[in-house]
């Protein structure tokens, strides 16, 4: 992937208005590029933050206006063009264009593709009755939020982050709740078994039923969505199923236009494609991690859309690439503050650190090296494990489960 010159009057196009294009537009106007800027977004709303439609959202704890990551005049103002409620139909590579569904077409001299992914879709008989839902958008949050009433029984299937913060929204609510998760537990591709133990307890406590080793093979229901049937033939009823299976990349226009893609188009370290005029930023990218031996891999996190939105506005302004940083992630569910800091590649070891408070932090380890630390209610491990990992500073395993030992003091 070869760089080309920046230019500061290059006419640049966005595809994607969420907080990857809208991050992407802020940093290229910050770093100083004079040239023409739009955002092409298929929402009707302007760039906004999706980690709270799961929570704030769903229980009436905000609005549009806290959603938002700057205020309308904001656009105007720094001559950012907003084509909301518009999608791109293909990419001409070899003209330099975007045709959009409607015909028209924008001309670039550089492309940010920040689409972003779609949620999977769960391929039974009955997948699209009205009520079975998914949680992408703003639209979905609000279709979502327009059944949770008191007494309603919901059904999420899928036992990750997003399926666990929407029960628990659920239950704040007032509503009934059942998690149906396929795997033997909850967050089993994406934390330790000890994560899954304090996070299906608390959902167990809060009064949500919680289904491990559980399939759906069918919706049921006539104008809409009254139960379904599990492969085992149990019959689960519902008012409301929201399927939370994870998400898809919405590769498919860089695929058509002959980008390199593989779960992802294909970025280097400037979030640059497989065409130098092209960079891929957020959940739509597969990546290098530098602090993990270069590895490629899909992150979906707002700290992974602003880093790549950051490299991708640095190389087209030509400022230096900005420094590596450690993937990170969080989730909140009741008072339990989930953080999360790096990947467990290679990890041999884990280390539990309990605290007298009721938090804990479970930290993996490759030999004495840090590769990830998931902390609930210990930001303090979280913190300081994120920056054991982003220095690699070698660890001791037995002080690191103390304690009485402060983070800072485990270092070797």
């Amino acid at each position: 992937m070869s760089d080309v010159a920046p230019d500061p009057h290059a006419r640049i196009v966005i595809l994607g208005g969420g907080h990857a294009g809208g991050s992407a537009a802020a940093f290229l106007r910050q770093f100083g590029h004079q040239g023409p800027i739009a955002i092409v977004g298929e929402e009707p709303v302007v760039p906004y933050q999706r980690p709270p439609l799961s929570k704030a959202w769903l229980k009436g704890e905000a609005d549009e206006e806290a959603l938002i990551l700057r205020p309308v005049d904001w656009y105007a103002e720094s001559a950012v063009e907003l084509r909301l409620s518009q999608r791109a139909a293909a990419i001409d590579l070899p003209a330099g264009a975007v045709a959009l569904e409607g015909g028209e077409r924008l001309e670039f001299d550089a492309l940010i593709l920040a689409t972003g992914s779609r949620a999977r879709r769960l391929e039974v008989p009955g997948a699209d009755l009205p009520g079975v839902l998914s949680l992408r958008t703003q639209a979905d949050a609000e279709a979502i939020k327009a059944h949770l009433k008191p007494g309603a029984r919901v059904a999420v299937i899928g036992g990750g982050y997003v399926g666990l913060e929407v029960a628990a929204s659920a239950r704040s609510l007032g509503c009934e709740a059942v998690i149906i998760e396929r795997e033997p537990r909850c967050l089993a591709r994406v934390a330790s078994e000890t994560l899954s133990d304090v996070y299906q307890a608390r959902h167990r406590a809060e009064g949500v039923e919680v289904l491990t080793a559980a399939s759906v093979v069918a919706f049921e229901g006539g104008e809409r969505v009254e139960a379904m049937t599990l492969a085992d033939g149990r019959r689960i009823a519902c008012d409301l199923a929201v399927v939370g299976v994870g998400g898809v990349a919405e590769d498919g226009l860089a695929r058509a236009a002959g980008l390199e893609c593989s779960d992802g188009v294909v970025v280097d370290d400037d979030a640059r494609a497989s065409d130098p005029r092209v960079f891929a930023i957020g959940d739509v990218s597969r990546r290098p991690l530098p602090l993990y031996e270069d590895r490629l891999f899909r992150l979906e996190s707002v700290p992974n859309a602003l880093e790549q939105a950051r490299q991708a506005a640095a190389a087209l302004t030509g400022r230096p690439r900005p420094p590596a940083e450690v993937p990170w992630f969080w989730s909140d569910q009741y008072d339990l503050k989930l953080q999360i800091a790096g990947l467990p590649f290679e990890a041999d070891i884990q280390v539990v650190r309990r605290l007298s408070g009721g938090g804990l932090a479970v930290f993996h380890l490759q030999g004495q090296r840090l590769r990830a630390v998931e902390a609930v209610n210990a930001p303090a491990e979280f913190m300081g494990g994120k920056m054991l990992i982003l220095k690699g500073t070698p660890v001791d395993a037995t002080t690191l489960a103390d304690p009485d030992v402060s983070i800072k003091q485990v270092a070797l």
